[in-house]
């Protein structure tokens, strides 16, 4: 293999970048860029107690359900992946399914965190697995691969997690008063109080929020002044951003008189379930936007899912656990209505769309371009590519679909929306894409052919933006 195809694998200085003013963006201006993650679902517990992972399957495997999908595709059995094997067995069946996810970005995101932080540069497959799981084991024993040691490795200067209004946010504050220099900063995601899918299940939350509010909840009114003093606490902690997660978007105009009645008498246990959790939805979520607004927060909307689809699965393994899709309910005109209603009483924050239907991605980004105002730069963003979405093509037509339609050069850029602190190798990932997309089209004479220009809105995206929109 020549030296030059050897420069352009997924090991290679040169992965990605496609010109030579693709190179000369990615080492000049984006590269050493710090990191803000402003969304992810990292474990502050184990960011704070910063000690050593017991295996690699536990840092890279455990609660993966990107690879997890990817096992039970090709057939892997379910002890291997989520089940009783041990750390090592599920280790050896992840290598047997690594050669066979060429052109998935599981075969790019792999490879590109054996590389960073472990140094190993060889294509995982079981005739080496045995040895890469032992090098990947002896440098995690290390003071290199405590969990601080990863993300200060990665340049991240600032991240938030994503938390329940209830959580007493003990491990931020301790990480806050610790010499650890990255800001863990959490993320109010309320949804499992607002979001009413199983009854019993939405009680035992409410309880658990009574709980650390310190009173009863037995109306609307009442969940809502629980939620404003979680948001207080939260602020405190020195949160600043809200994110919620649907998979229909709430009507945020039905809610009235009646509804609130009958809401107080299912809160009293007078009622075994409420006739209308969309209308309770939308009824709270435009609530708790003015109370972002209030306190100057970014509030995010991931919305176009479909979740837990394999109710069998479901009942043994609960959520999250890789048996989600991408949704096709219309959601746009609600969203509307809700933004609208906000901006016309001055309480609309600063607000991030992230699509998962890439069907509607125009869609999206035009809606999201008619409420920005003077003073702030794409108020309202049209998000980083999601989940399903977030892979080279995903990512191309996310950032192709904003500079067509909005500013590309106020873009927040990406996050990792992750569980596993090896993720940050995706922020230069979409560095190495965003640099050859902009160099490709300064080579064509699409773009000007200036790298100072070019370079510095570079850096915006990969960096200034999110600094200067969430405030950090």
């Amino acid at each position: 293999m020549s030296n030059s195809i050897k420069n352009k694998n997924v090991f290679g200085e040169l992965f990605l970048l496609e010109s030579a003013k693709a190179k000369n963006l990615y080492f000049g201006y984006a590269k050493d860029m710090p990191v803000i993650d402003y969304h992810n679902h990292l474990e502050p517990d184990v960011i704070a107690a910063n000690q050593n992972f017991r295996s690699p399957t536990a840092i890279w495997l455990d609660g993966d359900h990107y690879k997890w999908r990817a096992m039970r595709n090709f057939g892997i059995d379910e002890q291997f992946i989520s089940g009783n094997a041990s750390d090592y067995e599920k280790f050896m069946k992840w290598a047997e399914v690594v050669p066979y996810t060429l052109r998935n970005p599981l075969f790019h995101w792999t490879h590109l965190e054996l590389k960073n932080p472990f140094g190993i540069n060889e294509y995982l497959s079981p005739n080496n697995a045995d040895t890469v799981y032992h090098q990947m084991n002896e440098s995690l024993q290390t003071p290199g691969f405590l969990p601080q040691s990863i993300i200060e490795n990665f340049k991240v200067e600032a991240l938030c997690t994503t938390d329940d209004p209830a959580d007493d946010l003990v491990h931020h504050k301790a990480l806050k008063s610790s010499s650890f220099q990255t800001a863990v900063l959490p993320a109010f995601r309320p949804d499992a109080y607002i979001n009413m899918i199983n009854p019993e299940q939405y009680l035992s939350g409410i309880k658990k929020l009574e709980k650390v509010c310190g009173f009863s909840i037995v109306s609307a009114s009442d969940l809502l002044n629980a939620l404003q003093s979680r948001i207080n606490y939260f602020v405190e902690a020195g949160a600043k951003v809200a994110d919620h997660g649907f998979e229909y978007f709430p009507d945020t105009t039905k809610w009235n008189q009646n509804l609130e009645k009958e809401f107080s008498g299912f809160l009293k246990g007078n009622l075994s379930t409420f006739s209308d959790p969309d209308a309770l939805c939308g009824y709270m979520l435009k609530e708790l936007c003015k109370m972002y607004a209030e306190k100057g927060w970014v509030q995010q909307f991931h919305v176009g899912a479909t979740r837990n689809n394999n109710s069998e699965m479901f009942r043994k393994m609960g959520a999250n656990a890789g048996y989600d899709a991408i949704g096709e309910p219309y959601y746009a005109q609600r969203l509307s209505v809700l933004l609208d209603a906000l901006n016309s009483e001055g309480k609309l924050a600063k607000t991030i769309i992230y699509n998962l239907n890439p069907a509607l991605n125009e869609v999206l980004a035009t809606l999201a371009g008619n409420f920005n105002e003077g003073g702030i730069k794409s108020k309202v963003q049209f998000g980083a590519a999601w989940w399903f979405l977030d892979q080279l093509d995903g990512m191309t037509k996310q950032m192709n679909t904003l500079s067509n339609i909005g500013l590309i050069s106020t873009f927040v850029g990406m996050l990792t929306d992750s569980r596993s602190l090896l993720s940050f190798s995706r922020h230069d990932y979409f560095r190495r894409l965003l640099c050859s997309l902009f160099g490709s089209e300064m080579e064509r004479g699409l773009l000007p052919d200036d790298e100072k220009w070019v370079g510095k809105i570079i850096q915006d995206i990969c960096y200034h933006n999110t600094k200067n929109y969430f405030e950090i």
